[in-house]
């Protein structure tokens, strides 16, 4: 049976990939944190989704014309001022935030990995094995 074909192994699969591939460019930027002229890469993430998508999104209600209408869309809200600092010499990696998100990446992946063995593992059961 091919693991692949079951959307949950499929989407497991698919984001265990992308971390790695991620850990990959974040490796890379640490490694060139004292090249002149390098700026930090990263990938941009991609919307893991099951087969059918879930309900639609909550809208909030305006029950009166003064109201203020809800934010749309998700906001980010982190600004980050050590962001766009370049050194001297043009590097522009920060070891402290690449670093942070080697550590992120690195729970992400795990805990896809934890997921992927146990539904391997409820699946063995169902089958009696």
């Amino acid at each position: 049976m091919d693991l692949n074909r079951l959307p949950l192994f499929s989407l497991l699969a698919q984001k265990m990939n992308w971390l790695g591939e991620r850990q990959k460019v974040l490796a890379q930027n640490v490694a060139n944190a004292d090249t002149p002229n390098y700026r930090p890469l990263d990938l941009v993430t991609p919307k893991f989704q099951m087969g059918t998508p879930g309900p639609a999104p909550v809208q909030l209600a305006r029950t009166d014309p003064g109201h203020l209408a809800g934010l749309s869309g998700s906001t980010d809200f982190s600004n980050n001022p050590n962001q766009y600092q370049v050194r001297p010499a043009g590097n522009a990696v920060n070891l402290e935030d690449e670093m942070m998100k080697v550590a992120a990446n690195q729970m992400d992946y795990q805990a896809a990995t934890q997921l992927y063995a146990r539904s391997l593992g409820l699946l063995r059961s169902a089958l009696g094995r």
